[in-house]
């Protein structure tokens, strides 16, 4: 299954941008908390002490308690992991705190006892545990909801440059009839590409305004659209297309695989010394739909355009917004060849 708990992805330069946090934060701290009558060493050992233990506890909240039951809505579990791992680092911290003061800190000095260095503890690492959880929780809400809103501005603006991009259904279909009369009838390999082409228009233009599609339809779509490539090609070309039976009987969001099948035949090899193909397989194993998308190429062809990928990048962006948490994308990119396979959870 795929359906995973949020969880932060860093990157390099934001583990840079943490480290430094904490550094910045364990400087604040001996700042404010050094006393005349303790050496600055005695205070910054017993603060790194507590930056240890918050940070584990930070970190354990962050990547656990809160993607695996705060935004899954179990208020509750979340509320006594995060205590009771706020608990198990004030025990810990307390037979380290009995070691330091008696062997560096209160050498031959009345001791304080385990269960005064455990409150102690434990009221420090609440307090800075809670605070730092609540902050990244506020940021995280705050972050997302600027993503809301620019995917509701770009939303916008995608209708509006369909719209404006779109042409008159009627006008189109009337010409393409047109066009169709003005064709040899011998000539039937013309008159099935463009009946085929207009399959696809009718297509996009009506079946894909709706939110889902019958699975049925976006595989004959695909069909059309392999059958039009192969046509083109050349015939040294080789074309796989592989449909299970069993991948019937459900919707799925429209025109989430063409990106990748376009990706393929435009991109395949041409070269005569190596075999040069294409293959598309789609199956369903239980409740995941499985897409593969493979393509030779050859290793030392150069495009003189700079690809910028753009429709590579829109079927990523869609598939992260329609199946959040829900699909796995693995692209190979080799040297004599691609490969893309999709996995969408439909349950």
């Amino acid at each position: 299954m795929f359906v995973q708990a949020m969880a932060i992805q860093t990157t390099r330069q934001q583990k840079w941008l943490q480290l430094l946090w904490w550094v910045g934060l364990y400087i604040f701290w001996v700042m404010v908390f050094q006393k005349r009558e303790f050496a600055f060493s005695r205070t910054a050992t017993i603060e790194f002490c507590y930056l240890i233990f918050i940070a584990a506890n930070f970190y354990f909240n962050v990547f656990y308690t809160i993607p695996h039951f705060l935004y899954t809505k179990k208020y509750f579990s979340f509320a006594g992991l995060m205590l009771a791992g706020i608990i198990v680092a004030a025990l810990l911290r307390v037979p380290l705190a009995t070691y330091l003061n008696q062997h560096h800190f209160l050498i031959g000095k009345p001791q304080p006892g385990p269960a005064d260095l455990f409150v102690r503890s434990l009221l420090n690492i609440f307090i800075w545990v809670v605070c730092l959880v609540a902050g990244k929780i506020a940021i995280d809400r705050f972050r997302f909801q600027q993503y809301l809103d620019e995917m509701a501005k770009e939303k916008e603006q995608a209708e509006l440059d369909f719209l404006n991009a779109q042409f008159n259904p009627h006008f189109l279909f009337n010409s393409i009839n047109s066009i169709y009369g003005h064709i040899d009838k011998h000539n039937t390999v013309a008159r099935n590409m463009l009946l085929t082409f207009s399959d696809m228009l009718r297509y996009q233009l009506y079946d894909c305004n709706s939110a889902t599609i019958g699975i049925e339809k976006e595989m004959n779509y695909i069909k059309n659209y392999v059958a039009l490539q192969t046509a083109r090609k050349d015939e040294s070309l080789i074309v796989e297309l592989s449909i299970d039976d069993n991948v019937k009987g459900f919707s799925i969001a429209p025109l989430l695989f063409i990106a990748f099948i376009e990706n393929s035949f435009k991109y395949v090899g041409n070269s005569e010394d190596s075999e040069n193909k294409v293959s598309i397989n789609l199956c369903r194993k239980e409740d995941t739909l499985h897409f593969k998308c493979y393509n030779t190429k050859d290793p030392d062809f150069i495009s003189p355009i700079e690809h910028k990928g753009i429709g590579m990048a829109n079927a990523k962006r869609r598939l992260a917004l329609l199946y959040p948490q829900q699909h796995e994308l693995d692209i190979l990119d080799e040297k004599d060849s691609y490969e893309v396979n999709l996995k969408i959870l439909l349950a």
